[in-house]
């Protein structure tokens, strides 16, 4: 018997966020879109983030279209911004809430700071945990980028997915237009 493709989405998508050794460069293309060219960019977008807000609260972007995200953090706390799906969303802030508990995050900045180098885009590497082409993690005052090229697919969400944050506000819509 075949597995519905809805339900193969669900589970890719939670396996996505969960874990960065399972996701494939495959995943991202396929469901929501891939690290894009920095040097194809179609248009920057730029987001202010608060301790408790994003600002746009949404953004439009097309099919095919690649964006650079200038994410600035002018909040008092650490802050992550994370392309996916609501589902995907709730799995991985399991997981942040995990790297808190195990001191490779506090609320202000990164500690474990053996597991930093470059990784997939130029984004700083915090950790084999949170090594996932769609997120950045943005330390209070600094300015990250993340290039990011869209698919088709609805239903998409940037968010910080720190325990807490997500909940308090700290999640916009991605509209596909």
């Amino acid at each position: 018997m075949k597995a519905k493709p809805t339900f193969l989405f669900l589970v890719s998508s939670l396996m996505f966020s969960a874990s960065a050794a399972i996701a494939s460069p495959n995943y991202v293309n396929v469901d929501i879109g891939q690290p894009g060219n920095a040097q194809k960019v179609d248009r920057t977008i730029e987001l202010k983030i608060g301790d408790s807000f994003f600002e746009p609260k949404s953004i439009d972007v097309k099919p095919g279209e690649t964006i650079r995200f200038v994410l600035k953090n002018e909040g008092t706390l650490l802050h992550e911004f994370n392309l996916g799906i609501a589902a995907a969303h709730a799995a991985h802030q399991k997981v942040m809430a995990t790297m808190l508990q195990k001191g490779t995050l506090s609320p202000t900045g990164t500690h474990d700071m053996s597991n930093m180098g470059p990784a997939m885009g130029g984004k700083k590497k915090v950790s084999k945990e949170h090594d996932e082409p769609n997120s950045i993690l943005i330390e209070p005052g600094a300015t990250e980028e993340l290039v990011w090229t869209f698919t088709k697919t609805t239903g998409l969400e940037f968010a910080c997915n720190l325990p807490g944050h997500y909940q308090s506000g700290m999640v916009g819509k991605v509209y596909i237009r």
